[in-house]
């Protein structure tokens, strides 16, 4: 697994709270952490963290 991977995924596990996160936050923390929102959108998959109040269908 790469480092880069590794950062998203325990940023976006803990970002998220019972285990959602807004379309907002997570657009957020893709940019803080330099990558495409979808990376992000993966990582909250594999966790089984739903992103929810999306407002541009990224998710």
């Amino acid at each position: 697994m790469s480092e880069t991977k590794q950062e998203v995924l325990d940023a976006v596990n803990k970002a998220a709270k019972d285990g959602r996160l807004t379309c907002t936050e997570a657009r957020k923390l893709a940019e803080d952490l330099k990558v495409n929102p979808s990376v992000v959108g993966k990582a909250a998959d594999e966790l089984k963290i739903k992103i929810k109040s999306c407002e541009l269908g990224c998710f």
